[in-house]
């Protein structure tokens, strides 16, 4: 669909550059919604092109992703709302905002990469338990959950109150 379209093919374009410290990124998106309703997917109602650059240090990264999505896309000759290039471009990022937020805290406060459990379902019960506990610490307000695994390791009659075990 992207490297060799129909000529009739129209595709939604958005970019955004970035620059983190000495890191320049480029992101490009294109979309279209002219599959619907030919592609054998339930609910697919648009599907991207996400294109990543970034330059660092001389040296230049590249990165191709293709995307479906169930997001109509815009159509102001029937004036239907729905997601644009740019918007799709943000909901992505966001994403991975939110991803990278929630593995760094179990890679870097809770080791799970460094976890020799490899057998059975006890991978499985012991990321639910780390997904558990982050999330009661989120709800208890906490920002920081390195602080907070520090904060209940000293208190732990403070760990039973937020699972409701001990009186507030």
């Amino acid at each position: 669909m992207f490297d060799s379209p129909p000529e009739e093919t129209t595709f939604g374009f958005a970019e955004q550059r970035d620059r983190h410290g000495d890191r320049d990124e480029v992101r490009r998106v294109w979309t279209s919604g002219e599959l619907f309703g030919y592609l054998d997917w339930p609910g697919a109602r648009q599907v991207g092109k996400l294109e990543r650059s970034a330059q660092q240090k001389g040296r230049t990264r590249r990165q191709v992703r293709y995307f479906v999505t169930s997001l109509p896309a815009p159509d102001p000759h029937w004036e239907i709302e729905g997601a644009g290039p740019a918007q799709l471009l943000q909901l992505i990022r966001g994403h991975w905002a939110i991803e990278n937020r929630l593995h760094y805290v179990r890679d870097v406060s809770f080791g799970e990469d460094l976890s020799q459990i490899r057998s059975g379902a006890a991978p499985q019960v012991l990321a639910a338990l780390r997904n558990a506990v982050i999330g009661l610490l989120r709800d208890a307000g906490w920002g920081n959950i390195a602080a907070a695994l520090r904060y209940n390791a000293w208190r732990p009659g403070a760990a039973l109150q937020h699972l409701g075990l001990t009186p507030g």
